[in-house]
């Protein structure tokens, strides 16, 4: 689309050429239609680097410029039909109909103004264009919409598939560890319990091996905790991981990971939380936002990690969400993740103008209050 709106405005500057000579106003109108080319070869190359708010301020200066020149050239209209695809790509329904208006009536004006007699082919044919280019393009996105809710359906099940295998695994690391290691303490008790009186030695020994088989269980389900946590945690600091994170995302918005302040030691779990709080909102921008930019900040406070994920996808409103699907589901995860460990979520956003994920959380986890702590 982008090389065929280029070529058709080369057609166009040439024909203005050799049909108008170089004199009058000739000159300036092939500088416009250079100046046309130009931005828009800027916008097709940094595409991505744009933002929406980018493509949208590109589409209206080229829609300016064009719209200039049809009516001192109207050979220009040949440029219509990418001018069609990109209005209908990038504009909210009714913002590209208005365009598409505005573009099929100049065209309609270059006809008309071309043709000698008038012939009303003319006015009809560019309205059939309009029209076809607009079913074409909703149709596609038709396609892709509904691809994109496959490819989310898919991905649900297989993540149903893998939360269900995972409770699999941690019922039988349960049972083989703990359950047994408990079901063990308490006959030991038991045991003592009855010899208590009889044999007080023999007691003794049971209670002696009833404590060396606490100690063992807790040892065991303190191993088992730290195995819960994040692959991306097991060998690296928090920064690492995500770091890692940001590295990974090549084949979807751009991620960009730094960090503020001097790093310190924080517990295991408030890591965890934090770095699941940055992989769900990097995929919430990949998948629901469209973003194609993604800041990623950590910053190391006196008594508190802080973790912002900034994107400058379509925005939401958050009210309007919180009991919705979609990322709804996301942002209640990451409130209770981070509740868990006495943190917090603020979430910053609005419809086109991205968003901001605020994570904050103390550098030890908080825990839960324990009998002596609730008299």
């Amino acid at each position: 689309m982008h090389a065929g709106f280029l070529l058709l405005l080369a057609a166009s500057a040439s024909r203005l050429a050799v049909r108008h000579g170089l004199g009058g106003a000739t000159p300036a109108l092939l500088a416009l239609s250079g100046v046309l080319g130009l931005g828009y070869a800027f916008g097709a190359v940094r595409w991505d680097a744009l933002g929406r708010r980018g493509r949208l301020g590109w589409l209206a200066a080229v829609l300016g410029c064009w719209l200039a020149l049809v009516a001192a050239a109207p050979s220009f209209a040949w440029c219509a039909v990418p001018l069609f695809f990109a209005a209908l790509r990038l504009l909210s329904p009714r913002a590209a109909v208005a365009a598409v208006v505005v573009i099929t009536g100049a065209v309609i004006f270059a006809a008309v103004y071309l043709a000698d007699p008038f012939d009303p082919s003319l006015v009809l044919a560019p309205i059939a264009v309009a029209g076809m280019a607009a079913v074409i393009l909703l149709e596609l996105q038709r396609l892709v919409d509904e691809l994109v809710r496959t490819r989310g359906e898919l991905a649900d099940a297989q993540r149903a598939a893998g939360v269900l295998a995972e409770r699999e695994r941690l019922a039988r690391e349960i049972h083989d560890t703990l359950a047994q290691g408990l079901t063990s303490l308490g006959i030991l008790l038991q045991a003592a319990d009855r010899q208590w009186d009889a044999a007080p030695e023999e007691a003794r020994r049971n209670l002696r091996q009833a404590a060396d088989a606490a100690a063992a269980n807790l040892d065991e389900a303190r191993h088992f905790v730290r195995a819960l946590a994040p692959p991306a945690l097991a060998s690296g600091s928090l920064p690492a991981a995500l770091a890692e994170l940001a590295a990974a995302q090549a084949a979807g918005p751009r991620v960009r990971f730094r960090t503020v302040g001097d790093e310190y030691p924080v517990d295991v779990e408030v890591q965890a939380a934090l770095l699941r709080v940055a992989q769900g909102a990097v995929a919430n921008a990949r998948e629901h936002a469209a973003a194609t930019a993604v800041t990623i900040t950590l910053t190391y406070l006196d008594d508190a990690v802080s973790l912002d994920v900034a994107d400058d996808g379509s925005g939401f409103v958050p009210g309007a969400t919180a009991s919705g699907p979609g990322r709804g589901f996301g942002l209640r995860a990451m409130r209770d993740r981070l509740a868990g460990v006495g943190g917090a979520l603020a979430v910053e956003s609005a419809p086109g103008a991205g968003t901001v994920v605020a994570a904050t959380a103390p550098r030890r986890a908080a825990r839960p209050p324990g009998p002596e702590d609730r008299g």
